[in-house]
């Protein structure tokens, strides 16, 4: 009876591993696509309201780490071989939740990008709901690596306690080409096209003047 009751616990464990295996290696939930292309829809009319709206070589500061590019995504996943696409979804979205915070927080209430920046937010907020809700506590609650959880923490640290030579100046447009880039990276199950798979985690990919394709006012 001890015998079949601890072969019935291991074969428990086992399917639960099965069970959970496809979660963390699936791709982006379908229903996560939807909302992806809503916020792209947004980020497409950047140019107009991060640059224009702005006066020539205006920046923020922010901390170095909100600066996100597609050569941090292609670094991490060379040195942290425990590192996987959803922990670089998770990061992804506490780096762009800090960085519209800021763009937010140094726009006059009249300012003619406000309204655009406040329903960009609202979108992206939308997108973690449905990214939180796609995924089970027990996938949410995972540890991250420790090299991960360090750069998390100096995001979620308090202003006055982040040294002087962790804070960087970036404009708006460029902290926002950024997160557009990294999200097609990141998502890319939601935006590949009919022709040719694409590398949307290849700088070369936007540098050939191919984003204009996705983002026509980028």
């Amino acid at each position: 009876m001890v015998q079949l009751f601890t072969s019935a616990c291991l074969l428990g464990g086992l399917l639960g591993l099965f069970l959970l295996a496809p979660v963390l290696a699936a791709p982006t939930p379908a229903r996560m696509c939807t909302p992806l292309k809503t916020l792209n829809d947004s980020l497409s009319y950047r140019r107009r309201y991060m640059k224009h709206n702005f006066p020539i070589n205006y920046t923020i500061r922010v901390h170095q780490k909100e600066i996100f590019r597609l050569k941090n995504i292609s670094r991490m996943r060379l040195h942290m071989k425990e590192i996987d696409d959803f922990m670089l979804q998770r990061l992804w979205f506490q780096v762009n939740q800090g960085v519209l915070k800021k763009i937010i927080r140094v726009l006059p209430e009249r300012h003619p990008s406000r309204p655009y920046t406040a329903e960009l937010e609202r979108r992206f907020r939308d997108l973690e709901g449905v990214f939180v809700q796609s995924h089970p506590p027990k996938v949410l609650q995972q540890e991250l690596p420790e090299a991960v959880q360090a750069i998390w923490d100096s995001l979620t640290e308090e202003p006055d306690r982040v040294p002087e030579t962790s804070w960087r100046f970036a404009s708006p447009k460029s902290l926002l080409d950024n997160f557009c880039h990294t999200m097609h990276c990141l998502f890319s199950e939601c935006f590949a096209s009919q022709e040719a798979e694409e590398d949307y985690c290849a700088i070369s990919y936007w540098r050939k003047g191919r984003k204009k394709d996705l983002q026509p006012e980028s």
